[in-house]
């Protein structure tokens, strides 16, 4: 769930307020009088604002040419472009420009790309408010989303004074991929977000992409005790290619606004791939450590004051799955269950090249001396998760009790340009804290669901034990389902060679599940999960090896558009969206061959 927080900001371009408005009558009299609109040859375009408001409302059109905007302040241009798909034809939604800076002030704007005859000259129009109200069926309930606009990876996590923050990807003019910026929300629970607005905005040295941040408590970079340090990469397109290199911001405020370091950037190569840093403390060689994403492998630096960086190494050549480009790397200390031991596991997001296409999460377990990682198993490819919906997983800096708390994006890049929703497109997992297990004298990851998300249950539904030998049905899970809800349950194998459950709803939408008991493997089917036409990719049926067939327990989180499973306290994980029609309220249960038993099962709404 995500509440949002209206505020006014001076930072150029920056967007806090939220929504959709749809069927905007035609500018009134007075926003006439405020707004002159000048068409030149070439679909070229200058807007005259006179005693601006707090915001402009953007019509925008969701399949329609980018044009693009340019501040112009006394026969300067200001900030960076924006690239926005101005409405032509129709209003699919708008998005606001913060305007907050120049209220009661003239300034102009120069539009580019956009006809004489598109809709959005009559349609833009000033305001003082916003309605925030969500319009859109597809948003989750216990699951972060943008409050408007595009967003992929999650970026910069820390914790600090009993508050989570969550910087992410995030386009403010419209629902498809551009003006990348890091958006920021946070909470105090892992399950309620609240939208703080844009953190970090583009610059002279291009977009602000996926990066990290890190709580310098012993003021290692002389930004002061405490302070919040940002790391990101800067893309920078040109006609000769894109560039990508490291930059830095630091805020004291404790996350809420940041100063970019005025010798950015602060780590360059030549590769044409090279991004998303992660940053980490190193203790037992006191300095700190930068992993990031150079093409096919990871590359590794060090530091003692966070400007001053060092290669040390790289890790990747002949390790892993090397189907794509690797992104959004994270190196974390882990205990070992039942051990005094502990390992290093180096997370690796790869796209494409997923086990069931397109992107996902790769990991590996070995160990680290603060400046090379050595993997204990180089012949195998390990995967974080194994739906099609679960990419650029990363840890939050400085979490509590010793914690290691992971969130991902819950996505795929395959179909999210065209998912069903318009305000908004993008979500997260839940929290997943991490561990790991030793299984057949293999380190294995687990990824259990974090336990705050028991915080979100509301009543519940005990389903009493029950056998199934032939078939087993479960007329209604919760009385007024509103499709977000988890259920828990223990199966007693009996001899069955496939262990069948199935949510559907009214309308014949359904997802299967099943145990392959000879394959041991948890597959799942979304192919008559609902709407699946918008693109060829998104009906799949996704598999994961699974430790036990007999003693079975599993967890399933269910939020409109998401199903998470959770088998054996995390021992899999499969992630995969859906979007039914309605909620799923009915299960039902079937037996291959044999029978089983299901033990126990509560139902717990969630919200």
């Amino acid at each position: 769930m995500i509440t949002l927080k209206k505020q006014g900001i001076a930072d150029t371009v920056k967007t806090l307020c939220l929504g959709t408005f749809m069927g905007l009558a035609s500018i009134t009299c007075m926003a006439e009088s405020s707004i002159d609109v000048r068409h030149l040859v070439s679909e070229q375009n200058i807007l005259q604002i006179k005693e601006a408001k707090k915001y402009l409302l953007l019509p925008v059109q969701d399949n329609a040419p980018e044009g693009k905007i340019y501040f112009v302040i006394n026969n300067q241009t200001v900030g960076s472009v924006i690239n926005i798909r101005l409405a032509r034809e129709k209003v699919d939604y708008y998005v606001p420009l913060d305007l907050s800076a120049y209220v009661g002030k003239d300034l102009s704007l120069d539009v580019q790309g956009m006809p004489e005859s598109a809709i959005c000259w009559k349609k833009m129009k000033l305001s003082d408010t916003f309605d925030t109200t969500n319009r859109e069926k597809f948003r989750p309930l216990y699951h972060h989303t943008p409050a408007y606009g595009w967003m992929n990876d999650p970026n910069g996590m820390f914790y600090k004074d009993g508050v989570y923050h969550l910087y992410f990807q995030h386009n403010p003019y419209g629902s498809t991929w551009g003006n990348m910026t890091w958006g920021h929300s946070t909470t105090t629970d892992l399950v309620n977000w609240k939208f703080e607005g844009d953190a970090i905005t583009p610059d002279a040295w291009g977009s602000i992409f996926s990066g990290s941040s890190v709580v310098d408590y012993e003021n290692t970079a002389g930004f002061g005790e405490g302070a919040v340090i940002a790391f990101y990469t800067s893309a920078k397109p040109s006609p000769w290619g894109d560039v990508q290199m490291q930059s830095m911001a630091y805020s004291t405020d404790n996350g809420k606004t940041f100063t970019k370091y005025e010798n950015n950037p602060i780590v360059t190569s030549e590769k044409r791939d090279f991004r998303d840093p992660k940053v980490f403390w190193y203790a037992p060689g006191k300095h700190w450590v930068m992993i990031l994403a150079g093409g096919q492998e990871m590359d590794i630096y060090s530091s003692k004051n966070l400007k001053d960086w060092k290669y040390e190494s790289s890790f990747g050549a002949k390790q892993g799955a090397h189907g794509g480009v690797w992104e959004c790397p994270d190196l974390v200390e882990l205990p070992v269950e039942g051990t005094k031991e502990k390992r290093w596991v180096l997370i690796c997001n790869i796209n494409p090249g997923g086990p069931f296409g397109g992107n996902a999460a790769q990991y590996f377990v070995g160990t680290f001396d603060g400046k090379k990682f050595v993997n204990e198993a180089p012949t195998q490819t390990k995967w974080m998760d194994w739906g099609k919906d679960h990419y650029a997983t990363v840890t939050f800096n400085n979490a509590p009790d010793g914690r290691c708390i992971a969130l991902g994006w819950m996505s795929n890049w395959q179909y999210q340009g065209v998912l069903p929703t318009l305000q908004y497109r993008g979500s997260n997992t839940i929290a997943r804290d991490l561990t790991l297990y030793r299984q057949d004298g293999e380190l294995l990851l687990r990824c259990a669901p974090s336990p705050e998300i028991e915080k979100a249950r509301k009543e519940n539904t005990i389903i009493p034990p029950f056998k199934v030998k032939d078939s087993y049905e479960i007329p209604i899970l919760l009385a007024d389902n509103e499709g977000a809800y988890e259920i828990n349950m223990t199966i007693k194998n009996a001899g069955a060679s496939r262990i069948s459950f199935t949510l559907e709803n009214t309308k014949g939408e359904k997802v299967a599940m099943y145990y392959d008991v000879p394959r041991k493997q948890f597959v799942m089917d979304r192919t008559e999960s609902g709407k699946t036409d918008f693109s060829p990719e998104f009906p799949a049926l996704t598999v994961a090896p699974v430790p036990d067939t007999d003693e079975i327990n599993l967890r399933l989180f269910v939020d409109r558009t998401s199903i998470e499973a959770f088998g054996e306290g995390g021992k899999f994980v499969m992630t995969n969206q859906v979007f039914p029609s309605e909620p799923y309220n009915k299960m039902s249960f079937v037996s291959g061959r044999g029978s089983f038993s299901v033990k126990s099962m509560t139902v717990y709404r969630l919200n």
